[in-house]
């Protein structure tokens, strides 16, 4: 157990030595006065449940989204700050000066309208906002990932995404220029939708759980992407919704300002009540194991997808992952407790891998050290829970073969320069930010021969694909997809037998981990499969922000015909415009993927 952690658990007290406005800026996520959220009786955002008689249970939200005709309108402007989210003090990019960064909210069926300003300065650099896990239907352009989907928006240029709120569940959403969210450009987003027979009567809201480190992420992006193959970066600590403590005595002569005791996220709880936690791994390289001492969870979904409830005393998520349970309150009215998140050092690498942060009962002295034990529980296996546990609660058709299949292996090593990077089929991806290949595909330009490194995969008219990825390496990785919720039809070590988990009720989710290979003769394998529904590029790629900043990432592309049928609209085009004055008088330093 590390020292702060030690610490925290042997003080009397959790006075806080800094103010919120000095460790997350504007945010108030993590104290008594983070903002509320509507509970199940109350209903969603207005009166009423406009997404009228769909159910989570009985309602297929790929075949029957409603269409509320409601605008949620936000102004989000991404800047450089300082901030000491736990006492140490470092230059962050935040999101309306807020880390984490404002938390989005719309029901099913809403229309977002978000601006984005680019105010990075100091220096500049280009950026842009990825919404993820959202499909994009009919807006394939506002996926938010420059070179595929639009151009950077230049340094004090802005853009405005709008789209539907077409799933409905906990996400978040993330810059995905280079490892910008590594710095803190990231925040949570809700879509309120329907329960199925799952009542709670408290909100509490995100949870965002992050590693977290003391260099700036374009430093670490430099350690990553070198020619030199050391270690991979550590985290210096680990946070829940922005703060955690650190011990101060480690930072050596020179290092940065460090204050002792800078405080940890608190949370409300009322004996007898049931509250709903939105559990979010938003962080860079770690998987964390979630628990409340002295709690079970009840598991109700799992990325944007509906689950069939089951019992739990720790939530494994991989970055990019998320899981809402619901938690009854049934210790005394003066109860406090631990909320614990831990990144298993065997799988990640964490410097202080344990985040501590208090739940107070309505009576229970708010300013006590909780004194609860943690839960015991299985730490062996560097992947998901057991995808056995997992079935959603809508009950989709047997999944038939796929019409394609694609395998896809990941390996790692020096290219031709010695730069050590990441590979899916030999192919290191990076990123031509002047030159997005969905801009190029909608003007009838499909075919990338000469670009091997877009890593670009045409399905064509294939109505669905299955991906065999074998992990050829140690490491495990959150593998993302864009634009869909894919089935999970297998998991583990060695060789795929041909067999689906759960069939015909498969997991379903939009991230799931590979894990890392046993030996070189026994790979990891992850085996996926999804309908390509949804015509565009869709990003897939490991969501460890070092691995896909060193080229772990593909494109797929389906239904090519029908993405030349579309109309871009001019703003994104404007982006390219805007990127093109830019970068042709400003020097862009490039020295990751870009993504």
């Amino acid at each position: 157990m590390g020292s702060t952690v030690t610490a925290i658990l042997q003080s009397m007290s959790l006075v806080a030595n800094l103010q919120q406005t000095a460790t997350n800026g504007l945010s108030n996520l993590g104290t008594f006065k983070a903002p509320t959220f509507p509970d199940f009786l109350s209903g969603p955002l207005q009166n009423g449940f406009p997404w009228g008689p769909r159910t989570a249970a009985r309602t297929n939200p790929y075949e029957n989204s409603p269409t509320t005709g409601v605008v949620r309108s936000y102004d989000l402007t991404i800047s450089r700050g300082y901030i000491a989210p736990d006492g140490v003090n470092k230059s962050v990019i935040l999101i309306n000066n807020q880390f984490p960064g404002p938390t989005l909210e719309a029901n099913w069926g809403d229309t977002f309208s978000i601006t984005v300003n680019n105010q990075i300065t100091g220096p500049k650099e280009g950026t842009a906002l990825h919404w993820h896990g959202l499909l994009q239907r009919n807006t394939p352009w506002y996926d938010g990932v420059p070179s595929v989907q639009q151009c950077p928006i230049a340094p004090g240029k802005s853009l405005r995404y709008q789209f539907k709120a077409d799933l409905f569940g906990t996400s978040w959403y993330h810059s995905h220029y280079s490892a910008q969210y590594a710095g803190g450009a990231f925040g949570a987003l809700i879509i309120h939708g329907p329960h199925e027979n799952i009542f709670y009567d408290v909100d509490v809201g995100p949870v965002l759980l992050t590693d977290w480190y003391h260099k700036e992420y374009f430093e670490l992006v430099k350690q990553v992407v070198s020619t030199t193959r050391g270690p991979p970066p550590f985290s210096n600590n680990n946070l829940i919704n922005g703060k955690m403590d650190f011990d101060c005595s480690t930072i050596p002569a020179g290092g940065p300002a460090c204050t002792p005791n800078a405080g940890i996220s608190k949370f409300n709880f009322t004996s007898g009540k049931t509250h709903r936690l939105r559990l979010i791994n938003a962080g860079a390289e770690g998987i964390q194991r979630f628990s409340i001492d002295n709690h079970t969870m009840k598991v109700i979904a799992q990325d944007y997808v509906p689950v069939r409830p089951f019992d739990t005393k720790v939530v494994t998520l991989g970055i990019g992952q998320r899981t809402d349970v619901i938690v009854k309150a049934n210790l005394p009215s003066d109860s406090a407790v631990f909320m614990r998140s831990n990144i298993p050092q065997r799988c990640s690498t964490a410097t202080q891998p344990l985040a501590l942060a208090a739940i107070y009962y309505e009576k229970a002295n708010r300013t006590k050290t909780p004194k609860s034990n943690p839960q015991t529980y299985d730490d062996s296996k560097c992947g998901n829970d057991d995808l056995t546990i997992s079935k959603p609660l809508f009950p989709f058709p047997a999944l038939p073969n796929a019409a394609t299949t694609l395998n896809l292996d990941i390996t790692f090593g020096p290219n031709a320069t010695g730069f050590n990077l990441w590979y899916m089929n030999n192919v290191s991806f990076r990123a031509n930010f002047d030159a997005p290949i969905f801009l190029l595909a909608a003007a009838g330009n499909t075919s990338y021969p000469y670009s091997p490194q877009w890593a670009v995969n045409n399905f064509g008219s294939n109505s669905s694909v299955r991906l065999i990825i074998r992990n050829r390496i140690g490491a495990n990785h959150p593998m993302h997809l864009h634009g869909h919720n894919f089935f999970v039809l297998a998991e583990g070590q060695g060789e795929w037998d041909g067999k689906i988990t759960n069939y015909p009720s498969t997991t379903r989710r939009d991230v799931q981990i590979v894990q890392g290979s046993k030996d070189k003769d026994t790979p990891g394998y992850l085996v996926l499969q999804y309908d390509t529904d949804n015509p565009g590029v869709w990003p897939f790629h490991c969501h460890i922000a070092w691995h896909v900043s060193a080229g772990l990432y593909v494109n797929l592309m389906e239904q090519p015909e029908l993405i030349k049928k579309k109309t871009v609209p001019q703003t994104i085009v404007q982006t390219c415009r805007d990127w093109s004055e830019y970068s042709g008088r400003e020097v862009v330093e490039q020295i990751d993927s870009g993504l």
